[in-house]
């Protein structure tokens, strides 16, 4: 099937979020068995809360969230939207299953196992590129508003955040989640489903 027969699918992440992550996962689950084309893009949990009122242990989490947003999107201006995909994928994984720290051994080897220039880690460091995280990060945040974290997916003009899921849905469970999210998502004057979470990140 041509990309242009795929249905172009924008899903917003920040590589410090486990939740986002778990949900990275089952769109790729669902784009193996649906005429999608997943379409990544950077937005910042740091951005979104930095003149909220949070907890003192979420601003401190917080402090580390700046280095690899700025990393994905050094590598997107060297290399184009293309390669986001695969390096949140190795960052993704060193993160929230090896637990490595945001460090610049981290960066590099994610880079690196990416296929990409190991040196762009200098990224973490500089604010060069803070103003294309921003524009990146306002331009998902629009289509849904403030009040929501990461991720933030579009499809078809229909844009929300999450869904917010563990274990990772798999094979037909990937699909029926899809299926009635888009549904719901869809229908005009539709703004909030919730209830609390009781399990933590369930990365398998």
């Amino acid at each position: 099937m041509s990309k242009d027969a795929l249905t172009p699918v924008d899903f917003w992440f920040d590589p410090l979020c486990p939740w986002a992550w778990i949900t990275s996962r089952w769109i790729l689950e669902v784009e193996r068995q649906r005429p999608i084309q997943v379409r990544w893009h950077v937005m910042s949990l740091r951005v979104l809360n930095e003149d909220k009122d949070i907890p003192d242990d979420y601003r401190r989490i917080l402090k580390d969230a700046w280095g690899p947003v700025r990393v994905c999107v050094a590598a997107e201006q060297k290399y184009g939207n293309e390669v986001l995909g695969r390096l949140y994928t190795e960052m993704g994984t060193r993160r929230h299953h090896e637990r490595q720290k945001f460090d610049r051994a981290f960066f590099e080897e994610s880079l690196t196992a990416a296929g990409l220039d190991p040196a762009l880690a200098d990224a973490a460091e500089s604010t060069d590129f803070d103003e294309a995280v921003r524009a990146s990060h306002k331009d998902g945040i629009d289509r849904v508003g403030q009040e929501v974290g990461t991720p933030v997916i579009e499809v078809e003009g229909s844009a929300f955040f999450g869904p917010v899921v563990t274990p990772i849905p798999r094979g037909e469970a990937a699909v029926k989640l899809w299926d009635g999210v888009v549904a719901v998502a869809s229908t005009d004057g539709f703004f909030e489903l919730k209830r609390t979470r009781t399990r933590e990140p369930i990365f398998d």
